[in-house]
């Protein structure tokens, strides 16, 4: 959640760090605001306001500075303590000290009370100007010596910078459980909360490690610990390239990764796939990790623990290890039985979701086995599991998830037939044919684009719709919680999925006339039920749509509309199904004329509880 950036140089630093804002807006926000240096002296222009980092670009035009500014930091928040408002919004300052925040400090409110009782008090509802507050008070000209004095105060989250009025050009930022990555190029230091906001200016970036204060000045990057010895960082490249993160001429980033995927799949699994057989061993994966396993535990939030269901139906089905799929928030207070044969699979696509973070944290002090699967390299969940295997779907703007879900889908499929390959469960053969099955998938999403004509037709009657509810069995009820997600998302409308199975044991009383349900039958051994739930539905007056496979007889009466899926084992149905139920969300949220790619109250990456 929320975007910092921070630049000095010799460039605009403005126009760097709107730019910057703006890149960064997938990750939700409800205000933002900017702090410089003017004329290179002490004073310190602040400028904020509520809404996009549009409306602070024109505030940002009727400041008439002196000169160009070339240092200064730019937030967006999204509003945690305190309302939506100017005052709320970061920058926040107290005396010398301009500070941007994301995270969360839990003991503000102690904090808060300690200042008062010194004559300092707050003019926000925030933690940040706590935080603010708090390292002006211990400020004495040393910055370094300032920042550690107040961090080791604080209890929470954090991922700071600032700027001290006596110190024009110069940016500190230090992080605890919130991402900052840093680069440095011929036009000055940069530091960010994710590397798109850099990426027009260099590819190559690194991550700072936690509890080390950065100073940036417009010639160098110094890192030190909080003993004031110097590290250098690792230096990462970013392997994708910038017009990755622009829309390319789609009408929204959420179509642009819609079609994506069959590219994203195929680079995530190509560099796994040896002899036509899944393999870990480039990422470093040993078999070792996958023998000797009692139980898996899968843990992640949203979508990603949607991703984590097919997972456990994989790996039990061909492993017949005992899985559960755990929401990471409630995994971490359930204290858990963990033990050193368990394997923790955590799955996120930041890899900084703070619950999942504190999950696998949790997971390593039992001393249970940890793999993370993530989409960003070097990121914090990453870098704390044993292990890791990097999906491939390069970054994903929408807040919506799209191509990140199928990718992670994809591993969930090839770590279900490696474990079993392991465990003498899966031969060779067999797991040939299954990675070939996955290929297949792949090539049929490609045809299932080509169906948005059809599916935006169906949306006219959704888009109308007050409740929608989605069934399915199996393999299609874990499909159906990641459609329903989806809806609720983008276009506001209340959504549910449901086990048909369920529906008589009380979810059935809310069926009535015209209200839409999207049942899915691709899976054969349970093929006849779902029909029998449709019938039940249909019969009380539901507007249907039936999604099969292909080569099935359908009643036409059973349904309104009737999609039908490219010829393929039903074992990867799911791959193709996630395309339509992409699409259905994606249409309705269109004919509802709302922000598709920045839906209300969301943000792409989840750093606090």
């Amino acid at each position: 959640m929320c975007g910092i950036i921070g630049y000095t140089g010799n460039l605009d630093a403005r126009q760097i760090i709107i730019n910057g804002l703006l890149t960064l807006e997938y990750r939700g926000y409800d205000s933002a605001g900017i702090a410089f240096f003017s004329n290179g002296t002490s004073d310190v222009v602040t400028i904020k306001t509520t809404g996009k980092v549009n409306n602070l670009a024109e505030k940002l035009k009727k400041n008439n500075a002196d000169s160009t500014p070339v240092c200064g930091i730019g937030h967006t928040r999204w509003a945690t303590h305190g309302g939506v408002s100017e005052t709320n919004s970061h920058p926040h300052s107290c005396g010398n000290v301009t500070l941007i925040h994301n995270g969360i400090i839990e003991n503000y409110h102690e904090l808060a009370n300690m200042l008062s009782e010194k004559g300092i008090f707050p003019v926000s509802q925030t933690d940040s100007e706590i935080a603010a507050m708090l390292i002006n008070y211990y400020y004495e000209g040393d910055a370094c010596k300032a920042i550690r004095k107040a961090i080791n105060m604080l209890e929470g989250s954090y991922a700071f910078c600032i700027i001290f009025s006596d110190k024009p050009g110069v940016i500190y930022s230090i992080r605890k459980n919130s991402p900052l990555i840093g680069a440095i190029c011929d036009e000055g230091a940069f530091v960010a909360s994710d590397v798109v906001a850099v990426i027009d200016y260099t590819k190559e970036y690194f991550i700072l490690p936690e509890d080390h204060i950065a100073i940036l000045t417009a010639d160098s990057f110094k890192i030190y610990d909080l003993h004031g010895k110097e590290v250098i960082p690792d230096v990462m490249r970013v392997n994708w390239d910038i017009a990755a993160a622009k829309k390319g001429g789609y009408e929204h980033f959420m179509l642009k990764e819609i079609h994506e995927q069959p590219e994203a799949i195929t680079k995530t699994i190509s560099p796994r796939i040896i002899g036509g057989l899944p393999d870990f061993s480039n990422d470093n994966v040993p078999d070792e990790l996958f023998k000797g396993i009692s139980n898996i535990v899968i843990t992640a939030c949203g979508t990603a623990m949607h991703a984590g269901m097919f997972g456990r139906t994989m790996i039990e089905r061909y492993s017949r290890i005992p899985v559960s799929v755990e929401i990471a928030s409630e995994f971490r207070y359930s204290d858990p039985i963990l033990s050193e044969k368990t394997l923790v699979i955590a799955i996120s696509q930041s890899g900084e979701t703070a619950d999942t973070l504190a999950a696998v944290r949790l997971a390593k002090s039992c001393g249970a086995r940890t793999l993370s699967v993530v989409n960003v390299k070097g990121s914090i969940i990453a870098n704390e599991s044993d292990y890791v295997l990097y999906t491939h779907a390069g970054p994903e703007i929408s807040v919506a998830s799209t191509k990140a879900y199928v990718v992670q889908l994809s591993l969930m499929y090839l770590i279900a037939y490696r474990i079993a390959m392991i465990n003498n469960k899966l031969s060779c053969e067999e797991a040939k044919d299954k990675v070939n099955g996955i290929i297949t998938a792949v090539n049929n999403m490609k045809k299932v684009l080509k169906m948005d004509e059809e599916l935006y037709l169906i949306t006219n009657k959704l888009a109308k719709a007050e409740d929608i509810f989605y069934l399915g069995r199996g393999l299609d009820y874990a499909i159906a919680c990641e459609g329903s997600l989806k809806l609720k998302e983008i276009s506001y409308i209340h959504a549910e999925a449901y086990a048909a199975g369920e529906l008589k044991h009380g979810t059935i009383s809310l069926i009535t006339d015209n209200v839409p349900v999207i049942a899915f039958a691709t899976q054969e051994h349970i093929y006849q039920k779902v029909i029998s739930n449709v019938v039940e539905v249909r019969s009380r007056g539901a507007y249907v749509i039936l999604v099969t496979s292909a080569g099935k007889h359908v009643d036409t009466t059973l349904c309104d509309h009737h999609i039908v899926l490219p010829r393929m084992d039903e074992e990867f149905t799911p791959f193709c199904t996630a395309v339509i139920l992409q699409y259905l969300a994606y249409y309705t949220a269109v004919r509802r004329n709302l922000n598709v790619d920045q839906p209300r109250n969301l943000a792409k990456s989840v750093t606090v509880e």
